[in-house]
């Protein structure tokens, strides 16, 4: 059952944006912020750890699971170090994940060629 839930609740975060791609102005980088703001938002308000709990990775993997991780970063980095915390925490909770985008992107430019999209 847990794989139902974590497809239903991944695919329903996937659903949402395509309808806001389809039925909005909003671009694709508009949404993608869109999805970590709402991340670090339902965090805040103590609702998306509901629903990390019950979907697993089908809540972790989207951007929107980058915005907990975030917001949770911050969060025990303020009550480890206080007001600095705000600075270091965020940054300190999603470095690897970040690291690892950047060193995959490196690896795939490097074994292919990108193609001009006009041909």
């Amino acid at each position: 059952m847990q794989y139902l839930y974590t497809f239903l609740i991944g695919g329903a975060f996937c659903l949402i944006a395509q309808i806001l791609i389809d039925k909005t102005k909003l671009t694709p980088a508009k949404i993608l912020v869109l999805y970590v703001c709402s991340g670090v938002v339902l965090t805040g308000l103590g609702i998306y750890g509901y629903i990390k709990d019950f979907a697993k990775a089908g809540a972790t993997v989207p951007l929107t699971g980058f915005g907990y991780t975030l917001a949770q970063g911050v969060k025990e980095a303020v009550e480890k170090q206080g007001l600095l915390g705000v600075l270091m925490g965020g940054l300190t909770s999603t470095s690897a994940g970040v690291t690892a985008a950047m060193v995959f992107a490196v690896i795939w430019a490097a074994l292919f060629k990108s193609k001009d999209k006009n041909s």
